[in-house]
């Protein structure tokens, strides 16, 4: 079985690691070119929009610390 991992990065971007595929909103695909794991923007600087391309460097701040959500109501 195929797996996915998602690692949210300090003061940056979510890193996206395994099989896994990226849709628009419509639906339509994101051509990854082979990739097995990118980088997506959080900071909304990026210029490459989904992916990152590093703009957030000194612009974004975020200590990533994974946490429990509430159970569903």
């Amino acid at each position: 079985m195929a797996s996915t991992k998602i690692t949210v990065n300090n003061n940056g971007s979510i890193k996206v690691d395994g099989d896994f595929e990226i849709v628009d909103r419509e639906g339509n695909t994101y051509g990854l070119g082979g990739r097995t794991l990118v980088s997506i923007c959080r900071c909304g600087l990026s210029s490459n929009k989904p992916y990152c391309d590093g703009s957030h460097k000194g612009h974004f701040e975020h200590d990533a610390q994974a946490f429990d959500l509430p159970p569903k109501k």
